[in-house]
């Protein structure tokens, strides 16, 4: 199934802990640009998930921002998460600087149940 978030949902989904500025344009709009270009969701939200934390996709709240795009995309999509390995994940990726696709896809299928 195709990705199917837009880059408006994006930012709604930072509005719920900011004001939804993006700061670095460029960079969402590439990950989105490879989110919608894999037909595997999870592979999608890898590429954004590392475009929000690694480069800082807005002024503020990119962590909450991932963990919240990870966990209401997966509910999307059927799926419920592991709230500690979400957060593990989101570590993880900002403290070794996890740029992998398929490390950060990896560990999203992990905290799906």
């Amino acid at each position: 199934m195709k990705f199917t978030l837009s880059r408006k949902d994006i930012i709604a989904l930072n509005q719920c802990f900011d004001n939804g500025h993006v700061h670095n344009e460029a960079s969402l709009d590439f990950a989105l640009d490879y989110a919608r270009r894999t037909e595997n969701w999870t592979k999608a939200l890898a590429w954004l998930t590392r475009a929000i934390l690694l480069d800082h996709v807005f002024e503020e709240g990119n962590k909450r921002t991932a963990a919240l795009l990870i966990v209401t995309y997966a509910e999307f999509e059927g799926h419920d998460t592991y709230d500690d390995k979400v957060l593990k994940l989101i570590k993880e990726v900002i403290i070794k600087k996890t740029t992998s696709i398929t490390r950060i896809e990896e560990m999203i299928k992990d905290a799906i149940k």
